[in-house]
Formats: C-alpha cells, structure tokens, sequence
C-alpha cells in the first residue's frame, strides 16, 4: 500500500489504453494480497473518467470475487450502461491475470437542489488531536510494531477513537460492536472531487470489517482470517478526504463466518457518506 500522498495519487492516476480501459499501477508493498480499498479506488477513477464532469458519483456497490495480487498488473474495463438527463451509469469489471477479480456498478448525478435533512454526529467525540494513532493501539494488541502497520497505509493518518468491546470507551447494549476512528489523507489531495471521493473509498475498506470482530476479542491478520465480499457507499454531500472525517462503525450481526459492518462518516459535524460491507472473518485455529 502507498506510504505517502503523492504515491497513493500516482496509484489513482489510470492509463487509459484504448477507450474505456484502464490499467493501473501497484504500490511497493509486502503484502501478497491486493488492498480492496486500492481496487475499489481505482475502479471509481476509471469509471469517472467515462462520465462528464457536470456529473458527480453519489453511488457505488462493488464485488471482490478473487483476491488481487500485488505482482500483476490490473486493468480495468468500464461499459458505459446509460447517460440520461440526470444521471449516468458505470459497470467496471477488473481483470488480472485474465481472470475477473472485481466488478462495480457505480451512478453518478448532476448536482440539483432538493430536499435536505441528516442525522447528527454522535456528541461528545473526542477530536483527533486527542485519539492515538490507530498503529499504536494496533501495536500493543497485536505484538507488531507501529512502524510495521504504518507502512501498509502510510498515506493516511488514523486515530483511533474507542470501541465497545467490554471494558472499552463506546459500550453500549443496543450496539455491541461499535468502532470509531478519526481519518483523513496524511497530506494535500488536489483539488478534484473525484480524487477524494476515490481516497475515501480507499479508506473506507481499511477498518470498516474490523468492527464485526469487536465484540469477540480477536484481531483480523492475527486470529482471524478476512476479506472484504462486498462494498457498497453512498456520498450524499461535498467532503474534503484531506481533512478529519469521524468514522463511525457498527456491526448489526455476525454469523457463519462472515461480519456485516455499515457506517457514517462525518465532516464538521455533517454527514458526508455511508458506507456497508459484508466480508469474511473466518477463525484461525490451530
């Protein structure tokens, strides 16, 4: 995964090969797998380079079907499915190895008036400023060292906030497994609505299937095996992916080996984006 700003901006920025296909680049990783937030990411870009600039992305819902190798290089192949007069959609399927890895339906929206109400931002959360850094906590639970997780998302900065695991900050009988965290891009993204819708889908799938696991005392990586099934999100109003958004994180149910997590995501006190994901989170024994 990219360790700076201006890596994590190369990785999103596609080779157009012919029209509507796309190949992307990888990132100096150890890991074998593909992230899903950096399939995710890069799909949204090509299908937004198919749409015209009047329209903006308020949706998206994807599928992994296979894990990606970070070895091989991806493309990207973007059909355009309809262009009305408000709206345009996108169908991207991912190839690598000549095997489909990924498929995404994605819609975009020219930008009206209407109606407007939203839910508001849980009170009383500490500000980033004064959260630990998600490394750190991760550090002293799992026995590897801060560096080591930095590494793999060095361009973001995470704090993290609390969850409700028994004896934790965000306790509650209605929702027992419930994860906060502070992100945001760890420096300046250009100015391009699309570049940080892309970086907050990247983000998004870093901890999101995490909180199914909450309330169960493990740690994905360590004790748990885990892979994101499915994505879905939803932007609702302008954000800014370089600036603090409070990543708030509820798992309703857990079973027969796979997690279900949605969440909100909040930017000065303003409900920006939703988020769902169902994933795998399969016990390790032995």
């Amino acid at each position: 995964m990219p360790q700076s700003i201006a890596e994590l901006i190369e990785l999103l920025d596609l080779e157009e090969i012919e029209v509507g296909l796309f190949r992307a680049r990888q990132p100096d990783t150890q890991l074998q797998r593909a992230f899903g937030g950096q399939v995710l990411a890069q799909a949204l870009v090509a299908a937004g380079r198919t749409v015209g600039t009047d329209r903006v992305l308020h949706s998206m819902h994807a599928y992994f079907l296979r894990p990606g190798r970070t070895d091989t290089t991806m493309v990207y192949d973007v059909e355009a499915i309809r262009d009305g007069r408000s709206f345009s959609s996108r169908r991207v399927v991912a190839r690598q190895g000549g095997q489909v890895i990924f498929y995404l339906s994605a819609s975009f929206h020219i930008v009206e008036k209407g109606f407007d109400h939203l839910e508001p931002m849980p009170a009383g959360v500490p500000g980033p400023e004064q959260c630990p850094r998600l490394s750190d906590v991760l550090a002293k639970v799992s026995g590897r060292t801060s560096d080591l997780w930095e590494r793999e998302w060095g361009a973001l900065d995470l704090r993290y906030v609390g969850d409700s695991r028994p004896g934790g900050d965000l306790t509650d009988p209605a929702h027992p497994a419930r994860a906060r965290v502070w992100l945001r891009a760890d420096g300046d993204l250009p100015d391009d609505v699309r570049v940080h819708q892309a970086v907050l889908a990247y983000a998004s799938d870093l901890t999101l299937l995490s909180a199914s696991t909450v309330p169960h005392g493990v740690l994905i990586g360590v004790n748990v095996q885990a892979a994101s099934i499915d994505h879905a999100m939803w932007f609702h109003r302008p954000l800014q992916a370089d600036q603090w958004l409070l990543y708030d994180q509820i798992s309703p149910t857990a079973s027969g080996g796979l997690g279900l997590s949605t969440a909100r995501l909040f930017q000065d006190g303003v409900l920006v984006s939703n988020v769902a994901q169902e994933g795998l989170i399969r016990p390790i024994t032995g």
